[in-house]
């Protein structure tokens, strides 16, 4: 083995302008792999944040009310129609003990109790349709971290103190201090003082939600001791589809994950991971296809080389040896040059680039791109390896 490496690394040197042409497409390649790979996922990261930063990953809620029908007499058929019931506000049986439950499951990264509904506020003869929203401060920042979007004030609920969003504050003529008064759907009214303005960059959070105390809410919405929804967030963003399924058939409730309410954002990124995975391919078969050619090359020019080895003795095992080094070599010091310049883009990017998000190098994307690579340079050099160890040893010294 250690014949053939020095065979393999001497090819390599004699033919050091074919080598280093080769070495700089592979570095080209493996660059553009790190870096946009980089980007995507960036991208990606910086899509989600901003568009799951307003809401929960998964919501739990009470089942559907389902009509009521009887049952059908024996051998009588029933030609009726049966509408379905409107949705009533109400909470969630045994809210306590599923969420404690929910809690407890490995997949669940936090869990929070919710009242929202709707509700009617008013500051003077100013009057808009609201969302209001119970919250356990402390619980509910770990889902939808509120308390980084405060504008004015402070994050500050329960009692009298109310969060709302900028929109609404300019409508009503609002500012930290003022009070506003909330009604909800059963007449129940109550004042409360601003305590902070908040802005999550969406216009309808924006523009309709209020967040107040949970006592609050449930007293707003007549819902006293009640929990409308769980909201909840997940280690593994896109295994919360399989979560939510498994928790509506625990405990025989509704649950939504995020790739349910957002589809469309979610066939975007799989879009986006699609198309890098075709950028990738594309560029490992580029970087195949070249180290193949060099090396087929070398094999023609080589053929009295390696007849004078195979006629010394060398097997066709170690002449295949010898070519898929080369190959091998050439992946792993052409992916490694350029692993590092695809980390230099990235850092130009970020600090000189037009920051409109952060971009990330995940520690296992230059050695995956570097492992690519040299696997395509192994697997390329096998029809020139095949070749060379092939030739008769009498027709190759007489070829030249």
């Amino acid at each position: 083995m250690r014949l053939s490496w020095k065979i393999a690394l001497q090819f390599l040197r004699d033919g050091r302008v074919q080598s280093l042409l080769i070495l700089v497409g592979i570095a080209v390649g493996s660059a553009v792999i790190v870096f946009i790979t980089a980007l995507v996922t960036g991208l990606q990261g910086n899509i989600v944040n901003r568009t799951l930063g307003s809401q929960p990953q998964i919501v739990v809620k009470a089942p559907d009310l389902e009509p009521l029908t009887p049952p059908p007499a024996a051998n009588t058929v029933y030609l009726s129609r049966i509408d379905p019931r409107p949705q009533r506000l109400r909470g969630i049986d045994n809210a306590a003990a599923v969420l404690h439950a929910i809690r407890a499951m490995p997949d669940v990264k936090a869990a929070t109790p919710v009242v929202s509904g709707p509700a009617f506020a008013q500051r003077g003869n100013a009057v808009r349709a609201v969302a209001i929203i119970g919250i356990e401060p402390a619980s509910y920042v770990r889902i939808i971290p509120v308390d980084t979007d405060i504008v004015a004030g402070q994050f500050a609920v329960g009692a009298e103190k109310i969060l709302i969003g900028s929109r609404l504050a300019s409508d009503l003529g609002l500012a930290v201090g003022d009070t506003l008064r909330l009604t909800g759907p059963s007449g129940q009214a109550q004042a409360f003082r601003v305590a902070g303005i908040f802005t999550m960059g969406v216009r309808d959070v924006d523009e309709r939600q209020v967040y107040l105390g949970l006592q609050q809410a449930q007293t707003l919405l007549g819902l006293p001791g009640s929990v409308t929804e769980i909201d909840l967030t997940v280690h593994e963003l896109f295994s919360a589809q399989a979560i939510a399924a498994r928790i509506a058939r625990t405990f025989d409730v509704k649950a939504e994950s995020w790739m349910t309410t957002n589809s469309q954002l979610l066939n975007a990124l799989r879009s986006q991971s699609l198309s890098t995975n075709i950028i990738r391919l594309s560029i490992a078969l580029s970087v195949a296809l070249g180290i193949a050619s060099v090396l087929a090359v070398s094999v023609v020019q080589r053929t009295r080389e390696i007849g004078i080895l195979r006629a010394m003795g060398a097997t066709r095992l170690r002449m295949m040896t010898v070519f898929l080094i080369q190959g091998g070599v050439l992946g792993l010091l052409g992916s490694s040059v350029g692993a590092a310049l695809g980390i230099s883009l990235v850092y130009v990017f970020n600090h000189a680039g037009p920051r409109l998000f952060p971009v990330t190098v995940s520690p296992w994307l230059a050695p995956q791109a570097m492992l690519i690579a040299t696997l395509a340079g192994i697997l390329a050099a096998y029809a020139p390896a095949r070749r060379a160890s092939h030739l008769d040893p009498v027709e190759a010294i007489r070829t030249v």
